[in-house]
């Protein structure tokens, strides 16, 4: 696994979080909800091929 992919992921949060906190703050807690939802989307395609190489790993492993 590529250390990019976890500053990816701290840079998808930093970013999530400041635009979610200006937005509950002008009054917009809709917006801020579907900002932090598009942001954890975002941020499970990015990991969605790394648990599959995980699980076949692990068929691997056992021979399953």
């Amino acid at each position: 696994m590529d250390i990019e992919i976890i500053f990816k992921i701290a840079a998808v949060g930093i970013l999530v979080s400041v635009i979610s906190q200006v937005l509950k703050h002008s009054g917009r807690e809709e917006h801020a909800f579907l900002t932090s939802l598009a942001g954890l989307i975002v941020v499970l395609f990015w990991i969605i091929p790394y648990i599959a190489e995980l699980f076949e790993t692990i068929q691997q492993i056992f021979s399953l």
